[in-house]
Parts: structure tokens; sequence; C-alpha cells
């Protein structure tokens, strides 16, 4: 059992107990296929994805018929913006992004680049912002799609997307938001009525790894994803492939303890994120990179002038769990193309570490970092010229 702190909830999250007794049996004993029509197996595990279906509608306040079960964000948003582009196509061919995105966001569009589509790539100010003023520039009549992170996943800076949604669909254009990181963390029911896609991943939110959604708003655009992978027919032929009934019965059970009490989990992770970070800001020259006045109540992003950052995350290793950015770029020896949009300078961004609490964080546990870090950060400096030379 590893003795680590854990504050890296924004990379992935423990499987709770109760999703994993709600997924045991569609392991081995309710194992059918749902495409199984013709024998109980197939009817149990059908009903089974049916009504997980419903109680992550019921829960997000959306319709049954508007979920894509995929194996998680990264497929999600490969699938909206592929789908998107290519059933578009003939309208226009231009997209806009935010340079602050995640990569998954990234590296996609710059497929859809390769691939002869134009995309603009908004800058963000220092809080992680869009400037409303600037999408309206950016938009023109052959702009088929807009995507925008909602929570950004490093410094959990939260868009004005209700602004953003309204500029969007004025300009006839569709709206896309990666939602991934909100899911349990703050309420979503006006966002999903503002955007035209969303998507969200099973192991951000307490469930099983290799889950993921994709939110597709019922309206005149509802046709616009067409078939992402071929074979079967399965989910109404947008994504060929067997059902994963236990994951989709897990996911259901974590979104559904989620918000059970999603309002009282709110208020406590924001009191325990803003002691955490007034105690790392305790720390001589330390900078907060989690400015926004709207940002998800677990995340804090600082600065530790005059350390450096693959040096501080290794001392920190033995004692504490946390990371300099988001997961899936962690092989990057770059800084963080989020803060370095955001305008940080390279060498504060190389300083920087991401905090994210969690369920089972607790107050001690907070002091328990700040001393850690305090005391890492106080050893790296002594061994710094720069830090003795500062003036």
């Amino acid at each position: 059992m590893v003795s680590q702190l854990y504050f890296d909830y924004n990379a992935t999250t423990p499987c709770v107990k109760e999703v994993v007794d709600a997924m045991l049996p569609y392991f081995q004993e309710d194992f059918g296929n749902p495409s199984s029509s013709h024998h109980p197996y197939g009817w149990l595990a059908k009903s089974a994805v049916e009504e997980a279906t419903m109680s992550i509608a019921k829960a997000l306040d959306i319709s049954t018929n508007s979920l894509i079960y995929t194996s998680g964000a990264t497929e999600s948003i490969n699938m909206v913006l592929k789908g998107v582009a290519r059933k578009l196509r003939s309208k226009g061919r231009h997209i806009i992004t935010t340079q602050a995105e995640h990569k998954a966001v990234l590296d996609t569009c710059a497929f859809l680049e390769e691939d002869g589509f134009e995309v603009t790539y908004l800058g963000v100010d220092a809080k992680g912002l869009v400037s409303t003023k600037q999408l309206m520039r950016a938009l023109r009549p052959d702009t088929i799609l807009v995507s925008m992170i909602y929570a950004n996943n490093e410094t959990g800076a939260i868009q004005p997307l209700e602004e953003i949604a309204e500029l969007v669909h004025a300009n006839g254009s569709l709206l896309f938001s990666d939602t991934t990181q909100a899911l349990g963390k703050v309420d979503l029911t006006d966002v999903l009525r503002q955007v035209d896609f969303a998507c969200f991943s099973g192991h951000k939110v307490y469930g099983p790894k290799g889950i993921g959604l994709v939110y597709c708003k019922e309206n005149d655009n509802y046709d616009a994803l067409p078939s992402f992978i071929q074979g079967g027919g399965q989910q109404k032929g947008q994504r060929g492939g067997t059902i994963n009934t236990p994951l989709i019965v897990g996911f259901a059970k974590a979104i559904e303890l989620a918000y059970q009490n999603l309002g009282d989990e709110t208020t406590r992770l924001k009191t325990l994120r803003n002691r955490l970070e007034e105690g790392l800001l305790a720390i001589d020259l330390s900078v907060s990179n989690s400015t926004s006045e709207q940002r998800l109540p677990n995340t804090v992003n600082v600065s530790f002038p005059y350390v450096d950052g693959v040096n501080l995350l290794t001392a920190l290793g033995s004692q504490l769990a946390v990371s300099n950015g988001s997961a899936c770029n962690s092989a990057s020896v770059e800084p963080s193309h989020v803060l370095l949009a955001m305008g940080v300078e390279p060498s504060l961004a190389f300083s920087s570490l991401r905090f994210s609490l969690g369920r089972y964080t607790t107050q001690e546990e907070v002091k328990k970092v700040i001393a850690i870090v305090t005391q890492e950060v106080s050893k790296l400096r002594e061994n710094n010229i720069l830090w003795e030379r500062r003036s």
C-alpha cells in the first residue's frame, strides 16, 4: 500500500467500494452482451445499461438519448471534433479553440489541420480566461465549431461559458466544451444547456477507468456526429462495438454518489483548497497561477521561483503525490503550455506544481503538505546560487 499523501485527484481518483460492488455482478453473474436480444443474459445486461443511462441523465438533468458511451474523455474529444468536422465540412472548415485546452483537444485540432481544416487558437489572459471580444473577432461565417474547455485541468479556471455560448450560437456555429474536470466538482446543469456537445470520464469522479461519455444535445444539430467506430451498429450507429456493461454501471454509480452531496463537498473542498493555497503562498516569493474568481473548488497551481520543478517533484516523490500539470502530458520536458498561454515566464512555469484535492483529503493532510513543500523548497534553494544572489 502506497503511503504517500495523495494530492493529484485531477489526474485520477480511486474507484470507490460502492462503485466496485455495483460493477462486480456484471463481470461474472450477469455477464451477458446487451446486444444479445434472444435470451435472459442479454436482457439483464441491456436492462442494467438502460437503468445506468437513466440514472446519469437524471443526475445531469439531460435526456437519455443525448448520451454516447466511449472509452474516456480523449475518445470523446476525438469523436466530437472529428465528427463535427466531417459532418459539416461542406458548410465550412474553420474551427476555434484556445491555447489552454487539454492536449487531447490540441492534438486532435492539429490532426484536423493536416486534413485541410483551419484552426484559430485563442489566447487567454493571466487568469486563464478567454476574451469574449477576441472570440467575437475570430468567429466567421465558415466557423463550424468552437471548442472551449470549461474548467481547466491545471489551474482550475472556469470559462464564462454563458457569454461564449451566446456568441457562438448567434454566429450559427456549434459549441463543444471539455467538461471532464468539472464533473462531480461543480453543478453542470446550466453548462449542459448552453453547449451542443460535452465530454466526461469515469475515473475523474471515483469511477472506473476506460469509460467516458459524449453529451450531444437533442436539437436541430443532434445528428451532427456521424458514426465514429463502425461495426455492429450499437448506440444508434454512432459507436459500434460491444457495450461495456460493468463500466457503464460503475460510471452511473459514481455520478450518483457524487451528486448526493455535491454542495457540501464543494464547500468542504473550497475550505481545504484555500487553506492549502494560503500555506503555500506563505513560502517566499511563491506565486499562485489559480487566480480566476470562478474556479474549481479543489485545484491550486503555484510557482516556486528559484526552484527546478522536476527536482522539486523528485524531492517530494517519497512523501507526496502531486504533478507539474496534466497527467496526459507528463512525459514532456517542456513547461506547461497552459501556463505559457497565460503569460507565465518559462522559468517560472518550470517551477510550478499543481495540487488537486479530493474526497479523502483531510485538514491534517493539508497541514502536512504545506510543511513538506515548505521544507523541500527551502532545501533546494539553499543549493541554488541564484537564490543567494537574488536582489
